[in-house]
């Protein structure tokens, strides 16, 4: 009367065995076909993704750095841009792809620490939910006047006593933030007129349709060095040695300490044997003399970074410039 019960035991045995042992032979791991994927990394070009327009910083910093990366990955790192949102769009589509480490992008960090604050909680990207290969560089911001409005310092646009028009590179943007605290501090009135990126920004002010603007070093030195523009003041912690005539905020008196950042960024998930090739890749790039020319020449400062790092340094200044806006009553969304 027992011994019916154990026949149907015995029928699976055999079926649940050969599965074990299948598993036991492929090393008791379902996902070899992606070790193996992984452990061959790459086997065809990778996509580099800018969130912001061709010509740019951004753009040009990740330009510089294909090639000898690709070269060292032994195939093409083809930049592409998806500009948009300070990069968010290009994050958003980073954050939809396959994590095999052949789309990768190259991360503003105001796109992490300073649009969550001008943004709504369900808009705003956060950088945790992707993996950091490495950081790159830093650059500090600018505030430039038209020789022609007589702007030299901070005093001369209080002692204006008219509203100021300034151009900001995008809203939730370093650019954005870094006037905004000065502004708030030296009680100026004055109203932001927000263009897509540095260029269009210092186009308003060399034609009189803004008063001042605040851009990245690099954007601004063609113009400083012609004397078409007139440096006010950084919004570095210190003078930039490229800039050392040039006052920071914080000597004029301001608390208003804004930088950008860069890092290549996965998506999250990303297998660690890839994302150390390509920190390896992006190393080489960093080692070559024409990419130190290229910072030097750009006024960036070398941040290469691990991840846990970069993470930490990012956090930090979200922190930081969270508890400067709710000091100073920012409203950073740019509505009224």
């Amino acid at each position: 009367m027992h011994s019916r019960p154990s026949t149907p035991r015995r029928a699976t045995a055999g079926p649940l065995l050969a599965a074990v042992l299948a598993l036991t032979a492929c090393g008791g791991n379902l996902d070899d076909n992606d070790t193996d994927a992984a452990s061959s990394f790459p086997e065809r070009a990778v996509s580099l993704l800018v969130g912001q327009d061709a010509g740019g910083s951004t753009d040009l910093i990740a330009r510089a750095l294909a090639d000898p990366a690709g070269a060292d990955l032994k195939q093409s790192v083809t930049v592409l841009n998806k500009a948009g949102a300070n990069g968010a769009l290009a994050a958003k589509e980073l954050a939809s792809a396959k994590a095999d480490g052949y789309t990768i992008m190259i991360f503003v960090g105001s796109l992490a620490y300073i649009t969550p604050l001008a943004v709504g909680p369900g808009d705003a990207v956060d950088i945790n939910n992707y993996e950091v290969v490495t950081g790159v560089s830093q650059d500090d911001y600018v505030l430039v006047a038209s020789p022609q409005s007589g702007f030299k310092t901070v005093k001369d646009i209080v002692d204006a006593k008219r509203p100021i028009k300034y151009a900001t590179t995008g809203v939730g943007t370093g650019s954005q933030l870094s006037q905004q605290l000065l502004f708030a501090q030296a009680n100026i009135g004055a109203t932001a007129v927000p263009f897509n990126g540095g260029a269009p920004a210092l186009t308003a002010v060399l034609g009189g349709q803004v008063d001042v603007a605040s851009v990245q070093l690099g954007e601004a030195q063609a113009q400083i060095k012609a004397n078409k523009v007139t440096p006010i003041v950084t919004f570095a912690d210190k003078r930039p040695t490229y800039m050392p005539d040039t006052p920071t905020a914080k000597e004029a008196g301001y608390n208003a300490p804004v930088q950008q950042s860069r890092a290549i960024v996965a998506p999250k998930g990303t297998p660690k044997e890839v994302l150390d090739r390509l920190r390896a890749a992006f190393q080489k790039s960093f080692a070559e003399q024409k990419y130190k020319d290229f910072n030097t020449q750009r006024m960036l400062t070398p941040n290469e970074v691990d991840g846990p790092t970069l993470l930490q340094q990012w956090t930090g200044s979200l922190k930081t410039y969270r508890e400067l806006v709710e000091q100073y009553k920012l409203n950073m969304s740019g509505k009224a």
